[in-house]
């Protein structure tokens, strides 16, 4: 069912997308949507102050396993997202996937081949993937 709902919203958004077509105009809209996640993010400590970033050098053991890594590792964000600073988050990153996924149309890339693959990636990869 999934794979339907990929589909589905790849094709939805070959139909919406008209004005701006071209992929200058795409990846350009993308940069911005991504620079308005960025904005809401720092908007919801700025402005609501729901939550509040801590930022500090990472303290990893010299004796850490990379098992152990995730355990040492801190987001810096204390707090939770208000409901109000959700929906903002949430509506700009779903801006954000709309051009991710019109640059795929443009680009004749299916978003589910992109999921798929990133998917068994990390799954094969486990937690060297970043590495």
């Amino acid at each position: 069912m999934k794979d339907f709902i990929c589909d589905d919203f790849q094709q939805s958004v070959s139909q919406l997308l008209i004005r701006h077509k071209s992929i200058l105009d795409i990846i350009t809209k993308l940069e911005e949507s991504q620079s308005r996640v960025n904005r809401a993010v720092v908007k919801a400590v700025t402005s609501c102050g729901c939550i509040q970033v801590s930022a500090q050098k990472q303290h990893i053991p010299h004796d850490a396993d990379i098992k152990d890594l995730k355990s040492c590792m801190s987001t810096h964000i204390e707090g939770e997202l208000c409901e109000s600073c959700k929906d903002i988050i949430e509506k700009e990153i779903g801006n954000n996937i709309f051009y991710i996924t019109s640059l795929c149309n443009t680009l004749d890339i299916n978003l589910h081949d992109v999921l798929e693959k990133e998917y068994e990636k990390i799954n094969t990869l486990g937690i060297y993937n970043m590495f």
